[in-house]
């Protein structure tokens, strides 16, 4: 599929900053990437490409409470 995209000044030089710091990325990798994550609504994958971490440490349905509670003598 082809299509054409419109993006604003903002975005559009905050993409191009990126590609040159990422030569090995193309325009078309990077918007393929980013709408997989989108569409998988997998949060640990968002983290990841935004550089947040690498590997999420708990599941996303399980509540900060849970965590606090299990790691209490």
């Amino acid at each position: 599929m082809r299509a054409t995209i419109y993006l604003p000044d903002d975005l559009a030089q905050a993409v191009e900053a990126y590609l040159k710091e990422h030569p090995q990325t193309s325009l078309s990798a990077l918007v393929q990437e980013a709408l997989r994550v989108r569409l998988e609504r997998n949060p640990a994958a968002l983290l990841e490409l935004a550089g947040i971490v690498e590997k999420a440490s708990v599941n996303a349905e399980e509540g900060a409470e849970d965590r606090l509670h299990r790691s209490r003598p």
